[in-house]
């Protein structure tokens, strides 16, 4: 076997109404999200055995598969508790950091035909993966990122389980050396391979709109609010290139990212090269932010590490 395949984890997750092993899961091979990637995906952060943004994410999930007409084949309430059982088997060292709740919905098993059949069973998939945090010595300097003409499909606002374009993206910068691969459409900022992106610029938030060439990630509407109780200008409008490379600051922002500061882009400075103040100002109050989530043990789903 490859050493990959060997190094797989045997945690517990959730297929079609079993829990079993994740070595032993298995779909068929005429499962719509194998054969068309004809499915969607979410992507919870889970701190210290507590969901943070759990409605905000199935929220997102309902959006992706309304695009696709494929129904929900759960309800939140079955949902967290899928959630909560997979939280509660996983180790106690895995409960005690950072974790991610992987959800994926595809459309079911069918005869290979590009028309969407109706009447198919969903194939609901959910497993818990460690996640690495960004290290302290990182966010202290700030990430290299490189530049890309975006590539992809013009339907960026489903989160599709369709992700060749951004394994292609993320890619470039992994053979640059980069921690990111921030993405153009022509002269207009998109996104990253798996990130949100923002500029700062006299102390104003500015961000791509929520379109069909942007997945509006969780934490646009987080940022928003962190920005709004700190008292930080939010704007979501066109960034042109010549605006990103001129920022004061800029930003990504991810489920496991939270928000990290760019030093470098294209080997060019970002503002002065170190991490700034509304960055300082957003990561603290995303901390706070989780501290707050968790202290809702009411809403959580009572996991605890």
């Amino acid at each position: 076997m490859h050493p990959i395949i060997d190094a797989l984890p045997d945690s517990l997750c959730y297929l079609d109404g079993t829990y079993t092993p994740l070595r032993d899961a298995k779909v068929s091979v005429l499962d719509r999200g194998f054969i068309f990637g004809d499915g969607v995906y979410e992507v919870v952060p889970v701190y210290e055995g507590h969901l943070f943004c759990f409605e905000e994410h199935m929220a997102r999930l309902d959006r992706s598969l309304a695009e696709l007409q494929i129904a929900n084949p759960l309800t939140a309430v079955q949902w967290r508790a899928i959630a909560a059982q997979l939280i509660e088997a996983s180790p106690a060292s895995a409960r005690a950091g950072m974790q991610g709740l992987y959800i994926q919905v595809t459309r079911g098993v069918a005869p290979r035909e590009h028309a969407m059949p109706q009447g198919l069973k969903p194939t609901v998939f959910v497993m818990v993966n460690p996640m690495k945090p960004v290290p302290d010595a990182v966010r202290a300097k700030g990430v290299a990122c490189v530049s890309a003409h975006d590539f992809r499909w013009q339907k960026a606002h489903i989160k599709s389980t369709s992700l060749l374009g951004a394994v292609l993206a993320r890619q470039i910068s992994v053979e640059a050396g980069a921690a990111e691969t921030i993405m153009f459409r022509g002269d207009w900022l998109s996104e990253a391979s798996s990130s949100n992106v923002w500029i700062v610029k006299q102390g104003a938030v500015i961000g791509p709109p929520k379109d069909e060439l942007v997945l509006a990630g969780i934490r646009y509407g987080l940022i928003e609010r962190l920005c709004a109780e700190a008292g930080i200008p939010f704007t979501l409008r066109r960034i042109g290139r010549d605006e990103v490379f001129a920022a004061d600051e800029l930003l990504l922002s991810s489920a496991s990212k939270e928000v990290l500061p760019v030093a470098t882009l294209d080997g060019l400075t970002i503002g002065n090269g170190q991490p700034g103040p509304i960055y300082q100002t957003l990561f603290a109050a995303y901390q706070q932010a989780k501290e707050d989530a968790k202290a809702r043990s009411t809403q959580d789903i009572g996991v605890t590490a």
